[in-house]
Parts: C-alpha cells; sequence; structure tokens
C-alpha cells in the first residue's frame, strides 16, 4: 500500500466561500489600532482574540444576555452583533478602558460597595451598561417608562431597570446593580 502521509492537499472546493480580509482602524480604550480581520469578525471578537482586551464577554453570542456589552462612540451595543468592519473609525470603550484595579470608576467602586455581582461573568457588560445609561438619562433620553416626555427624565429605580433589561445577571444580582447604580447617580460622577 502507497504511503498517503506526504500526500499534497487536495484545493478547496470552488463552492467553499473566499475569504474577504479588510484594514480597519479603531480607537480602543484611547489608543489607535489597526487590524487586518476577516469580514465576517464580530466587534467581539475582535476586541477578544485580536487585541486580547478579554474582560468583554461572550454570553450568548445572539444579542440576548448584555454579556457583550461595550460603548461605541458613547453608546452602548451588543459587540456580538456587529461586524468589527462596520466600527473603522470609530471610538469603542471595553471595561478595560473604563478603570483598572488601581484606579475603579465611580461606578465600578459603586458595584464593589454594593455587591453588584456574584459569579461577576456579566459584570463588565452590566457597568459599561450602567455607565452609558446614567448618560442617556443626564442626556434627557427617554425610555418605555418615561411618563412625561416634557420634562427632564427622572432618575429612578424604573428607568435604571428598564434600561438594563439587556443585560441579564444569572446571579440575580438586579438589586445590588440599582443600588450602586443610584448612588453613583447620586453622587453624579459617572464621566
Amino acid at each position: 500500500m502507497p504511503c498517503t502521509c506526504h500526500r499534497t492537499p487536495e484545493p478547496m472546493p470552488s463552492s467553499s466561500p473566499q475569504t474577504n480580509r479588510m484594514r480597519i482602524d479603531l480607537t480602543v480604550n484611547g489608543a489607535d489600532v489597526s487590524l487586518d480581520l476577516d469580514t465576517r469578525t464580530t466587534l467581539l471578537d475582535a476586541l477578544r482574540e485580536h487585541l486580547r482586551l478579554t474582560g468583554t464577554k461572550k454570553g450568548c453570542d445572539h444579542g440576548q444576555c448584555g454579556a457583550c456589552t461595550v460603548i461605541v462612540n458613547r453608546e452602548r451595543i451588543n459587540s456580538c452583533l456587529s461586524l468589527a468592519v462596520q466600527h473603522s473609525g470609530d471610538e469603542v470603550t471595553t471595561i478595560e478602558g473604563i478603570g483598572s484595579p488601581d484606579n475603579l470608576h465611580p461606578m465600578q467602586a459603586a458595584f464593589v460597595k454594593h455587591d453588584g455581582y456574584q459569579c461577576g461573568y456579566c459584570t463588565p457588560g452590566q457597568i459599561c451598561s450602567a455607565v452609558t445609561v446614567l448618560k442617556e438619562i443626564e442626556a434627557g433620553v427617554p425610555s418605555y417608562v418615561t411618563d412625561d416626555l416634557t420634562t427632564d427624565v427622572p432618575t429612578t429605580r424604573a428607568e435604571m431597570a428598564e434600561r438594563m433589561s439587556g443585560n441579564l445577571c444569572r446571579c440575580g444580582a438586579y438589586a445590588n446593580i440599582h443600588d450602586a447604580m443610584a448612588e453613583a447617580a447620586e453622587a453624579g460622577d459617572v464621566a
């Protein structure tokens, strides 16, 4: 029987998809980065697999749990639902850009103080959302539960709970998360 271990690999079938690559430029946590990516790469995978920013978590990978929430151009998004090439030129902030272990962001400090996490897996997405939610309220962006669209949007538990409804916590730390957000909102220091 002839040896087949040194056989030349067969070419890919013509029906297989071509890999298209594209160079994108981003500002991530204040640093300019350039990536050469397969155009099918999600922003989540670009951050985790190519930039090694693993604070952003892959949860459901369908935009339903919010574990992958990051801030893009001052708005929160589910990075698993967005292709990285859609964000060339954008400013992206991940949990690594919000604070550091030696210099916690006020929202991170409030989460620690109020035990706004249990297993911690969803916490990076929760904090990215919480920071942005308070800015949305401050800017007067109404939500589904806003009663009066002609006045300032109040920073109530109902407003915060509604806006955070896209971030799931399988441990059920919602009450503590809302307490942390209320304290950060009251301190008015979420910039």
